[in-house]
């Protein structure tokens, strides 16, 4: 007995060395609050676009959801204010500039009916008719660059260095988000406002644009004071001190949607670039994510307040006028949804009467380096593809009549 009792000791301790060896698997259940949500917000995310985007895009959703989960491809929009050499090394890289590339642009044509036409199309309108159905081809300074690497190249770009003044080379920005600074087609004298302007990228566009084509005024707007301290800090870092405090720049933190009883018909052009649901950051980051459980009642309420963005900007519009409205979402009802209800709103209410400007000229013209949502019925949108992960992007112009 007393053998057995030594044996059973022994034993016992090895089994107890044996349990310090062995780690305890789940030996305590993770507190999901304590830690991190049981659903993140991307994953909310990604489960809404697969709901609505594969019905509302059908079989295009499948490559644009890989392309929304790949890396992005940027743009660098070169600053006419920096005295280095930062053509030049663009240029070394391989890059290519979109807007002034006139070897990768496809040159617009229009059949009799006005639509557009292909090489293949079969329809061959005479030399008179095609002169006076094609509109004028978008016209845009040569000083305007924006650089990107060839189709299907991933390649990031270096940061941008600063120049002897402080000013920054180059901004790195999606290059769909150019075009619809180029749709609004700023000309000498105009007055322009940039209603939801933060962070910037826009607005340099707009005041590079300004500066080239002498327009008039030029004033940049955002509601929130932490994004309207930003766009100070990107206008500082590539716009020369004398333009930022030329009187025909105007910096404001107002709420958007009360322009349009201030300023009534006090611009020529006007960008309404609305927030949304910003579908990529929504896919790859968790935060300041729109699809987290605390902003359900403001994602809801997104399409109500980008129509009131747009109606004010409208409203801001002076007859003659033209408006571009654009996100960077591919959800119907903050696209063309808002742009529909826009329309019949201010006829009702305002007794405003606009039209639709086609952009197709546009899209024609950069076709070659964005990949284009086909068979839209109101305004034009980039849609993300692996060999061009732009975007997206939605624009529609409008044009005030009255």
């Amino acid at each position: 007995m007393e053998l057995f009792l030594e044996r059973s000791r022994l034993l016992l301790r090895k089994v107890k060395g044996l349990r310090i060896l062995i780690p305890h698997r789940n030996r305590y259940k993770e507190k999901w609050a304590a830690t991190r949500p049981k659903y993140p917000a991307t994953t909310l995310a990604l489960q809404h676009f697969d709901d609505r985007y594969g019905s509302e895009l059908g079989p295009l959703w499948p490559s644009v959801r890989v392309a929304l989960l790949s890396e992005k491809k940027y743009g660098a929009l070169l600053n006419i204010f920096c005295s280095d050499a930062s053509l030049e090394e663009l240029q070394a890289q391989g890059c290519r500039d979109f807007i002034q590339d006139k070897e990768a642009q496809t040159p617009f044509e229009h059949t009799s009916d006005g639509g557009a036409q292909n090489e293949s199309s079969h329809v061959s309108p005479t030399e008179a008719e095609a002169e006076s159905l094609q509109p004028p081809p978008p016209q845009f300074s040569p000083n305007l660059q924006c650089f990107v690497f060839q189709r299907g190249d991933i390649t990031r770009f270096k940061p941008p260095k600063p120049d002897q003044f402080g000013l920054l080379g180059y901004y790195l920005m999606d290059a769909a988000s150019v075009l619809p600074c180029l749709a609004l087609d700023v000309k000498k004298g105009d007055a322009v406002l940039d209603l939801c302007a933060a962070p910037g990228g826009k607005s340099l566009v707009l005041l590079q644009t300004q500066v080239m084509m002498s327009a008039g005024f030029i004033c940049v707007n955002d509601l929130s004071a932490s994004r309207i301290k930003r766009l100070k800090q990107v206008l500082h870092s590539y716009i020369p001190k004398q333009f930022l405090t030329d009187n025909k720049l105007r910096v404001t933190n107002v709420d958007g949607t009360l322009w349009g009883d201030e300023e009534r018909s006090s611009f020529d052009k006007v960008l309404v670039d609305v927030p949304c649901t910003t579908d990529r950051h929504s896919l790859m980051e968790d935060d300041n994510n729109i699809f987290s459980k605390s902003r359900t009642g403001e994602r809801r309420m997104l399409p109500q307040l980008q129509l009131q963005l747009l109606l004010s900007g409208i409203q801001t519009t002076c007859p003659g006028g033209e408006i571009v409205y654009s996100t960077c979402t591919l959800c119907q009802n903050q696209n063309q949804s808002v742009v529909e209800k826009a329309i019949h709103l201010a006829e009702e209410n305002h007794n405003i009467q606009l039209e639709v400007v086609s952009l197709r000229p546009l899209v024609e013209m950069f076709r070659n380096t964005f990949h284009f949502a086909p068979d839209l019925h109101l305004g034009e949108m980039v849609i993300p593809h692996l060999a061009a992960n732009f975007g997206p992007i939605y624009l529609c112009k409008l044009r005030r009549l009255s």
